[in-house]
């Protein structure tokens, strides 16, 4: 019997040491699972903390693409009205083309207009000093052939008017030529005459004018008629002797210009002081007028009315200028 309990204490335990195995397994497997739970929770961390980030990342990514989406709109927008601007600018510059093109052909027909005007300017100017050259040289072949004569008379050394005194031909108030009125006739009308009936000068004359004129004394009526009949009287004399200094062709050339006109109390002559003087009033004139000498009043008013009208062309052309900038600069 103390054999076989010697034998059981001093024997192997079989199931103490499986018991310690299982234990150490259990406990390894413990460890195992400790390891790989760990391992777990170190890897589930390590995959939040990364999902974080990336969801940060993502949310950091995600704000700048809407502050630049943000500034890109802003830029659109900025780009749109500027777009609008441009639309409005081009619009206007289109607009102040087409004016600046009417203008241009405004100032293209103005300056034909001018150029026309220039040349037709330059023609009647040439005429004019032609006129005023042959009339010149009339009044100096009037004036020489006076001094020839050693005829004293009172000729405008402009116009060629021959002024003589009425109370020297004629009575006071009265139309009928006295002798030494005669006798001044016969001494002034034929050289006048004669000259202006030169086949040199005769082109050009229009007319020889006998004018009548009277003092600021009586009735206009009453003086238009002695005006009148002073002129005539004064025609019918130089017709009457007409053939004591003139050929038959000049008579006939004499028919044809001689005109007479009354002009009553109108234009009296005046003194320094710029009273009437009477007896310088009381005068009939004896003058010639070219034939283009119509043509030189008629230019003169053309011309006239040239110059208002190159005015109000260019006050307009101002105003449309000044509003065109207005506009501009709107």
């Amino acid at each position: 019997m103390r054999k076989k309990k010697k034998s059981e204490e001093g024997g192997f335990n079989v199931w103490r040491s499986y018991s310690d195995m299982m234990a150490g397994v259990l406990l390894l497997f413990v460890l195992i699972m400790c390891v790989t739970l760990f391992q777990a929770q170190k890897s589930y961390n390590e995959s939040i903390k990364e999902r974080d980030d990336k969801i940060a990342l993502q949310e950091q990514y995600t704000a700048e693409i809407l502050a630049q989406q943000n500034e890109l709109d802003e830029k659109d927008s900025k780009l749109s009205s500027q777009d609008e601007q441009l639309d409005k600018q081009k619009k206007q510059l289109e607009e102040l083309a087409a004016k600046l093109k009417k203008q241009q052909a405004t100032l293209k027909k103005q300056k034909s207009a001018l150029d026309e005007k220039t040349t037709l300017l330059s023609e009647q100017q040439q005429k004019i000093d032609n006129i005023i050259g042959v009339k010149a040289d009339v009044i100096e072949a009037l004036q020489k052939e006076f001094e020839k004569n050693n005829v004293s008379v009172n000729i405008d050394s402009q116009t060629g008017a021959l002024t003589l005194n009425a109370s020297v031909l004629f009575d006071y108030d009265q139309a009928e030529l006295t002798d030494e009125g005669k006798a001044e006739l016969s001494n002034i009308l034929p050289i006048y005459c004669k000259v202006l009936l030169q086949d040199e000068y005769k082109k050009y004359l229009a007319e020889i004018i006998i004018d009548g004129y009277t003092d600021t004394d009586g009735d206009y009526t009453y003086n238009l008629e002695l005006s009148q009949r002073r002129s005539l009287a004064v025609a019918e004399y130089l017709t009457e002797i007409r053939e004591n200094f003139l050929n038959e062709n000049q008579i006939s050339d004499l028919q044809t210009y001689l005109t007479v006109n009354g002009h009553s109390s109108a234009n009296p002559v005046l003194d320094a002081q710029g009273n009437v003087n009477k007896d310088a009033s009381r005068r009939v004139e004896v003058k010639f007028r070219l034939k283009d000498e119509e043509m030189i009043d008629e230019l003169n008013q053309i011309m006239s009315s040239d110059e208002s009208n190159t005015t109000d062309e260019g006050n307009t052309t101002k105003e449309e200028t000044s509003k065109d900038k207005k506009s501009a600069d709107e």
